[in-house]
């Protein structure tokens, strides 16, 4: 029941009803219990869908508690237990989705129908609620209806087709880590953000319609404004933007064998004069300190002679000391880090990105919130054991459902 305005930075005092199974939905309802709103994913018998996909922890093989993926998406939440084939399990979720401020939804429509829910009529029963839909196309369409997945949304919307290397001959590669399903996460959280401080102008809420195949379609970098106005396609390359005509190879090998990204932009003669002089400390500079280089034209037309001697200058030094050097040069250069090295990166330490969250007795490492904020910030807690917090809940359910609510009108539970 809404009550009045909520901290659209912390969540304290918002109720969400996730009733999503997969990362689209889950990540909004996640962000918002890592920041303190009490999040009730509302799990059929047997539990949600990611319980049941791996990697597993180890020697819990199987275990919808112990899923990797599931713990991923669906941390700090509550876990509530609801039979939605029975009357009285359509009830109970009835009697949660009216006690809330939010709801989270990520089917298409003829699947929410099936499931006897129709957002319309929730929030016309229900003036507080909004209703945060993130959908594979929408709500409304000719493909509202249609399947989706990571891959297909990545595919349809335009964004594969920029991912890949420079030999065409290569399909285009999907880029890890569930990227659709967090581009429409991200707008669909900040759709329920500006929900949010409309109803507490308005006291009203809303449906927030968010469709992958959009987010992902608006996301595609220089492709579209290069079709739209010169009607130019662009072509992949290794590890660089897609552009209409090749650019420079810009990945270089180091003594250890981990290759750093540079990408020298000629044009820039600030840089040039930079990365000469450093290229001078190891007597790598050669004749690229003559003034003939200072024109763009002549280092353009010498480029591959210019890169040969990157290439070497590289391979002479540590992935590590080329980063910290050019770095105090001011040249924007980065060595390419395996996900694992990332739990050891000292900045991400500094800054207490990763957190150790107990869970059974132990401390599990989990990925931070991707916001602070000066006056504090919150953070992951454990993800919910299947079922567990369902008699707690919906005692608490009936309870409110039962009390006199004092004051009627708009933004109060009718």
């Amino acid at each position: 029941m809404w009550q009045g305005p909520v901290d659209t930075l912390t969540y304290s005092g918002l109720r969400a009803v996730e009733l999503a199974e997969d990362p689209r939905g889950e990540i909004v309802g996640k962000l918002l219990a890592d920041q303190g709103a009490d999040v009730i994913k509302v799990e059929p018998v047997g539990g949600s869908k990611g319980r049941h996909v791996g990697p597993w922890v180890r020697g819990h093989e199987g275990d919808p508690d112990f899923s990797l993926n599931f713990w991923t998406y669906n941390t700090s939440k509550r876990s509530v237990v609801v039979n939605t084939t029975t009357a009285e399990g359509r009830a109970e979720r009835d009697d949660l989705i009216a006690s809330a401020d939010v709801l989270i939804t990520s089917d298409t429509p003829d699947d929410l129908a099936a499931s006897d829910i129709d957002l319309q009529e929730l929030i016309d029963r229900h003036r507080h609620l909004i209703a945060v839909s993130v959908s594979p196309y929408g709500l409304t369409g000719p493909w509202a209806n249609r399947r989706s997945s990571d891959l297909v949304a990545l595919a349809t919307g335009g964004i594969l087709m920029s991912c890949g290397y420079d030999d065409h001959s290569i399909p285009p590669i999907r880029p890890g880590g569930n990227q659709a399903m967090q581009i429409a996460a991200s707008f669909g959280h900040t759709g329920l953000l500006l929900a949010l401080l409309e109803r507490q102008t308005t006291g009203l809420g809303q449906i927030v319609d968010v469709s992958m195949h959009e987010a992902i379609a608006v996301s595609g970098e220089l492709a579209n404004p290069y079709w739209f106005y010169p009607r130019v396609l662009l072509q992949r390359q290794t590890c660089r933007h897609a552009q209409p005509t090749p650019t420079s190879p810009a990945l270089f090998e180091c003594a250890d064998g981990v290759q750093v990204y540079f990408a020298l932009i000629l044009s820039d003669i600030k840089t040039w004069g930079i990365l000469v002089d450093w290229l001078d400390t190891l007597g790598m500079a050669l004749d690229l300190a003559d003034d003939d280089y200072l024109e763009l034209s002549h280092r353009q037309e010498n480029f591959p002679y210019i890169q040969t001697l990157l290439e070497s200058f590289f391979l002479m030094q540590d992935s590590g000391d080329v980063y910290t050097e050019a770095q105090r040069r001011g040249l924007p250069l980065g060595p390419i880090s395996a996900p694992e090295d990332l739990v050891g990166d000292p900045h991400l330490e500094a800054r207490g990105y990763f957190v150790d969250v107990p869970i059974d007795g132990e401390t599990v490492k989990f990925p931070g919130s991707p916001f602070t904020f000066s006056y504090g910030t919150g953070g992951p807690g454990a993800p919910p054991k299947l079922g567990s917090d369902t008699e707690e809940v919906l005692a608490q359910t009936d309870s409110s459902a039962t009390a006199t609510v004092a004051g009627a009108g708009i933004g109060v539970m009718s």
